[in-house]
């Protein structure tokens, strides 16, 4: 077992790159696509997973990481169970988080909202676009569900996979998407010496531009 003196001397120093107000876009949803972009350059491992925070009927908190599967100025969009915990949570309590970590890059995104299920429309354009064997695995899961062993799984699989062979495979009713609606960002570069840059935009609940689209404020967060 590793001692705390050697978990404590595990330290990097973050001096890769800089973030502030005069190279910073002045919309969120556009500094987002920025990074995004340069996580996908960097070839980063799933450069889209997101840690996905939820609160549970006892107001504590739940993380796990999941795919992100789109995003615009609406929101951030992620497909799953109707019937599993997270959903179940956001069911009681819309309030969510996302948390983006890109460690090559020494970045990190948080973002804060609220959650609102997509239209089936647009869950089934997503869903038809799956390999088969990944819509297949949205019919067997009762996901979040107690199962006494995998073997049981796979049999289900086998038996939907015989089911769908001749045609197309449909939307389950208890599959979907959620749509993150943001009311915060923060942007985060590491620095040296833990001089960390923090750009928070924040909505901007008095003033709005002239297509009415949210107007966001910037500040810089001491690290």
């Amino acid at each position: 077992m590793h001692s705390n003196e050697e978990i404590q001397a595990m330290r990097r120093n973050y001096n890769s790159d800089s973030l502030d107000e005069t190279t910073a876009d002045v919309s969120p949803f556009a500094q987002f696509e920025t990074w995004f972009s340069q996580a996908r350059e960097a070839q980063l491992l799933e450069p889209n997973a997101m840690i996905v925070a939820t609160i549970d009927e006892n107001n504590c908190p739940m993380t796990r990481t999941v795919l992100l599967k789109g995003f615009d100025e609406k929101g951030f969009v992620f497909y799953t169970n109707f019937h599993s915990r997270k959903a179940q949570h956001l069911e009681n309590n819309p309030n969510i988080a996302l948390q983006f970590l890109w460690l090559p890059l020494e970045r990190q995104v948080m973002i804060t909202g609220r959650a609102e299920k997509l239209s089936t429309k647009e869950s089934l354009s997503y869903f038809l676009s799956r390999p088969k064997g990944s819509q297949i695995g949205a019919w067997v899961s009762q996901q979040s569900q107690i199962i006494s062993n995998k073997s049981l799984l796979l049999a289900q699989f086998e038996k939907m996979k015989e089911k769908f062979k001749h045609g197309d495979v449909p939307l389950p009713d208890f599959w979907g998407g959620y749509r993150v609606v943001p009311e915060r960002f923060e942007f985060w570069q590491g620095g040296e010496n833990r001089l960390h840059d923090r750009l928070e935009y924040t909505l901007d609940t008095q003033n709005k531009t002239t297509d009415d689209a949210p107007s966001w404020v910037r500040h810089r967060l001491s690290p």
